[in-house]
């Protein structure tokens, strides 16, 4: 209906900042009393039958009430303790929705007004009681293990500090900040819990409808946010997170093409599946190739049947193509600057023009120097990964000026990821089980496809 109206959450209040202990009180009050009169019904039945007798009353429970009392005293105990053991979730958004409440109320994000009525010293400062005239609307659901949090725009002197919470959560929820919106009147964050928790298996990666799964809820929608950018150093799993796209991608139609300077893992596909190089010299005519592609498929797809202004390669049942490019950086210092010119002229038009026709770059690197991705090549790839440990320098050149605090953490695979939602969150990339080989299995998807 017109006037139906969305569930934003539950609003956090001032009187939050207690909201466990008020929620234990009440509860075991209630427990407490429905198990000390279910203990003495004799009693209350003979309060009854007596006309509402006081004296029946009082000679039934001086005889029971102790020992009752401490049966539902133990009673109450027992179920709350279940309760919390079965419904922990429950007690989790409690805390959250208090931690958020002290939140507010610690760093005086609210108005308030000097209430000294009734007060004898009505001149001396201290006798005055701050009144909270008004405290901002915050709204906070949990959907499976995302945390929404919406935050009303209210214009008031502490506006600012509303639409920078990201920190605040992050250190405070022991949550990471995935993504930061604004929307109808209310900035909303999502935030992701148990982070750890939601990284998959190398099985459970997929390619589908223009985006691939890397986490439980985190995906690159390469159909809309173009050319992945990774970045790493030796032991940081950025071999390993390659070669686990490749397979994702080899499970979809996609075609790659694989570029390998450094002739190391990436190279040793080349036994198993076609156009893998590591020469220079055929690792420029690829780049050449793709971007020559690239362009005659943007204009074989104006003659198309069905095609349709603003509308993308998949519209028309076309595949992807993928340009996977390992130690970019290697590469570069291969060239001269007369080789180094052309190529960033092909990759610049691969990453302006490849998202319409479905031509995407997969570039890795251990560090992604400026002067490798001239002419702002760089600042065209829409998914950022950075694993392993690194620098504040190299962290700066992969995600630009950023508040986020970066943590290192000695787990293979685990790093900080930018999917162009101006937050940085952390990330796991997809685990692979012990014995996992990759080139046989990437050898038989190959098998397969040609089949």
């Amino acid at each position: 209906m017109f006037f139906e109206k969305k569930f934003k959450g539950k609003r956090i209040r001032q009187g939050d900042e207690n909201l466990t202990v008020q929620f234990a009180l009440v509860f075991f009050i209630i427990c407490f009393l429905s198990l000390f009169l279910f203990f003495n019904m004799g009693g209350v039945r003979a309060f009854v039958k007596s006309g509402y007798s006081f004296k029946s009353l009082s000679v039934f429970f001086s005889r029971y009430s102790l020992v009752t009392a401490i049966i539902a005293l133990a009673g109450s105990t027992a179920i709350y303790f279940c309760l919390y053991y079965f419904k922990g979730t429950y007690f989790k958004e409690l805390k959250i929705r208090q931690m958020l409440a002290k939140m507010i109320l610690d760093n005086n994000l609210y108005d308030v007004s000097a209430d000294n009525k009734g007060s004898f010293f009505k001149d001396v400062s201290f006798s005055e009681k701050k009144r909270i005239t008004f405290f901002p609307k915050i709204y906070y659901r949990r959907i499976e293990s995302l945390v929404v949090i919406q935050v009303e725009i209210a214009m008031k002197s502490y506006q600012d500090q509303l639409l920078s919470l990201e920190k605040k959560f992050e250190t405070g929820l022991f949550c990471e900040v995935i993504s930061k919106e604004l929307k109808d009147g209310l900035v909303e964050y999502t935030l992701l819990c148990d982070i750890l928790n939601n990284r998959i298996s190398i099985d459970e990666v997929e390619a589908k409808d223009g985006s691939l799964k890397l986490m439980k809820n985190v995906y690159w929608k390469y159909d809309k946010l173009p050319h992945m950018l990774i970045c790493g150093g030796t032991g940081s799993g950025k071999s390993y997170f390659i070669l686990t796209l490749i397979e994702c991608l080899l499970r979809s139609n996609a075609t790659l093409t694989i570029l390998d300077p450094k002739n190391a893992d990436l190279a040793d596909l080349g036994t198993v599946i076609p156009n893998v190089y590591y020469k220079k010299e055929d690792m420029v005519e690829q780049i050449n190739k793709f971007c020559e592609d690239m362009l005659e498929r943007s204009g074989a797809m104006k003659t198309m049947e069905g095609y349709k202004t603003g509308e993308n390669y998949a519209y028309l049942g076309l595949s992807p193509h993928f340009l996977i490019f390992d130690e970019y950086v290697a590469f570069m210092e291969m060239l001269g600057n007369k080789e180094s010119f052309e190529v960033l002229s092909k990759l610049k038009q691969i990453v302006m023009l490849g998202r319409q026709a479905g031509y995407f770059l997969i570039v890795a690197c251990q560090r992604p120097d400026a002067k490798y991705f001239g002419e702002g090549i760089r600042d065209q790839f829409n998914f950022r990964v950075a694993l392993g440990r690194m620098s504040e320098v190299g962290y700066g050149m992969m995600f630009g000026e950023t508040n986020k605090d970066f943590y290192f953490k000695d787990i293979k695979g685990r790093g900080y990821l930018d999917n162009s939602t101006s937050v940085i969150t952390e990330f796991y990339a997809p685990k692979v089980q012990v014995g996992h080989d990759f080139l046989k299995t990437i050898e038989e998807l190959h098998k397969k496809r040609q089949a």
